[in-house]
C-alpha cells in the first residue's frame, strides 16, 4: 500500500535546499534478527472512548509488516492524542487494530521492567506495541532521558517512519539518532521522496484544521479559503461574536488568545487574500443541521460545518486554481449530516484541471467517506502539520537528525 498518489503527467519542480542523498533507508538494509526500534504515526479518531481505524493505521502495518518480513525484533512506539484531551488514550485498541493486518502484541510499558523483558524476550519476526509515549514527560524534552537512554540500550537501530510528527523536535523524534544507527521508514521514505519533486507557487491555500498557528504561516501571498475551526477563528479576529462556537474555541484551540492576536496581525497585512465563511452548518437543539447566516450570529448552536453559500462560493475559486493545497477537513466529517462541506470540497478539487495537495490524516478519512477515488488527486499525504511546514519552507526537526537537508 502507498501512502501517496502522485499524476505523473505533472510538471513538478525539485525543492532546493533538500537531498534523499544522505539518508539511510531501511529498505535497504540488513535487519535480520535486529532488535528496531519503529516510531509509528498511529494517532486517530476516537469516538466515545474506542479509537477507530484509521488511514495511518493501515499504512503503519504495511510497515511493520515488511520488518517482519525481514525477521526484524520490532518494538513500536506512538502516540495518542494529547496529555488531558478526550481522545488521549493507551495504545492496547492501536494493537488490536495493527493486528488486523499483522500481529502486534501490546504492552502496557514503555521504558519499565515489564517493557524492558518484552523487549528481550522478542523473537525474529515478532513485533510488540509500547504505550503512549506521550505518557512520559520525557517525550516531551530534548535533553538525554531515562526514555532515550534506555531504550536506545535494549534495541540495536532506530527507524523513523513518522513524517506527520516530523514537525516536532520530541524525544521519540529526534532524541534516538543520537545514540543509535538510524533510518527513515517505508513510509517515511515515500513522502519525502514525492515531496522533492513538488512545487506550489500561486497555489490556492484550502486550510482547516484545529492548530491555526501553523495556518498562520502560510498567509503570505496566496489565497486563502478558510474552513474548519481555523475559519472561525479568522472571523473572531475581524471581531465578530459566534456564541456558543465562541467557548468552544477557547477551549480547544490551545494557546488561544495568542493565536487570536498573532492572527489579527497578519490579516492586517493580507486579509484581502484570505475567504472567510458567509454560513455555517450549526447543530440545533434536537441535534439536526440547521445553517444559519453569518449576519445572524451569534447563536447558542455550535458550529460543525460551512453552509451552502459558502460552499459555492469557495467552488467558484477551486475552479479557477492552477493549484490547489488542502489542510483538513471542512467541518465534523464524522456526521453524514456535517460532511456536506467537506464532500463538495473534495469533489471540486477532484474534477479540477489543478494540481492538488492534500494533507492530514483526518482529510484522508475524510476522502474514504466521500467516495471519491483517491486517483482523482495529484498527491496525498496523511500528514497535516509536517506537511504544512514542508511547505512553508521550515526545515523539520525529524527529517533534518536523518540528514534531509543539505547544509
Amino acid at each position: 500500500m502507498s501512502t501517496v498518489t502522485l499524476t505523473g503527467s505533472l510538471n513538478l519542480l525539485r525543492s532546493s535546499g533538500t537531498s534523499c542523498e544522505n539518508m539511510d533507508f531501511i529498505t535497504k538494509a540488513n535487519i535480520k534478527g535486529k532488535i528496531v526500534l519503529l516510531r509509528e504515526d498511529l494517532n486517530s479518531d476516537v469516538n466515545k472512548g474506542k479509537v477507530l481505524m484509521s488511514e495511518r493505521i493501515k499504512q503503519s502495518s504495511e510497515s511493520v509488516k515488511f520488518l517482519k518480513k525481514k525477521s526484524a525484533k520490532v518494538v513500536i512506539i506512538a502516540h495518542q492524542g494529547r496529555p488531558g484531551g478526550e481522545d488521549f488514550t493507551s495504545m492496547e485498541q492501536h494493537a488490536k487494530l495493527l493486528s488486523k493486518f499483522t500481529k502486534v502484541n501490546f504492552i502496557p510499558d514503555i521504558i519499565g521492567e515489564k517493557a524492558e523483558i518484552a523487549i528481550k524476550n522478542l523473537k525474529d519476526g515478532e513485533a510488540i506495541l509500547l504505550d503512549n509515549v506521550r505518557n512520559l514527560k520525557d517525550e516531551f524534552s530534548e535533553e538525554d532521558t531515562d526514555f532515550v537512554k534506555k531504550l536506545s540500550s535494549w534495541c540495536n537501530v532506530y527507524v523513523n517512519d513518522a513524517f506527520s510528527v516530523s514537525h516536532r523536535s520530541q524525544a521519540s523524534i529526534v532524541g534516538f539518532p543520537k545514540h543509535m544507527k538510524s533510518y527513515a521508514g517505508p513510509l517515511l521514505e515515500k513522502e519525502v521522496k514525492a515531496l522533492q519533486k513538488i512545487s506550489l507557487k500561486n497555489c490556492l491555500y484550502i486550510l482547516a484544521g484545529a492548530k491555526p498557528a501553523d495556518d498562520i504561516n502560510l498567509l503570505k501571498k496566496n489565497k486563502v479559503l478558510a474552513c474548519g475551526l481555523f475559519g472561525q477563528m479568522c472571523i473572531s479576529a475581524t471581531g465578530k461574536k459566534l456564541g456558543a462556537q465562541d467557548e468552544y474555541l477557547k477551549k480547544t484551540i490551545s494557546d488561544y488568545d495568542k493565536s487570536l492576536t498573532d492572527l489579527k496581525s497578519r490579516l492586517g497585512e493580507v486579509g484581502s487574500l484570505v475567504k472567510t465563511p458567509v454560513d455555517f452548518g450549526v447543530k440545533d437543539e434536537k441535534g439536526k443541521r440547521k445553517d444559519v447566516a453569518l449576519e445572524d450570529f451569534p447563536v447558542n448552536y455550535e458550529i460543525f460545518d460551512i453552509g451552502p453559500k459558502t460552499q459555492k462560493i469557495y467552488l467558484d475559486e477551486i475552479k479557477k486554481a492552477k493549484s490547489i493545497y488542502m489542510k483538513g477537513p471542512a467541518g465534523y466529517y464524522l456526521d453524514p449530516q456535517f460532511i456536506q462541506g467537506t464532500k463538495a470540497l473534495l469533489t471540486a478539487v477532484a474534477k479540477s484541471k489543478a494540481f492538488s495537495l492534500l494533507g492530514g490524516g483526518q482529510l484522508n478519512e475524510a476522502i474514504d467517506r466521500s467516495k471519491i477515488p483517491k486517483k482523482k488527486f495529484g498527491y496525498i499525504s496523511l500528514s497535516g502539520g509536517a506537511l504544512l511546514d514542508y511547505v512553508a519552507g521550515k526545515r523539520l526537526p525529524g527529517l533534518e537528525v536523518l540528514g534531509y537537508y543539505k547544509d
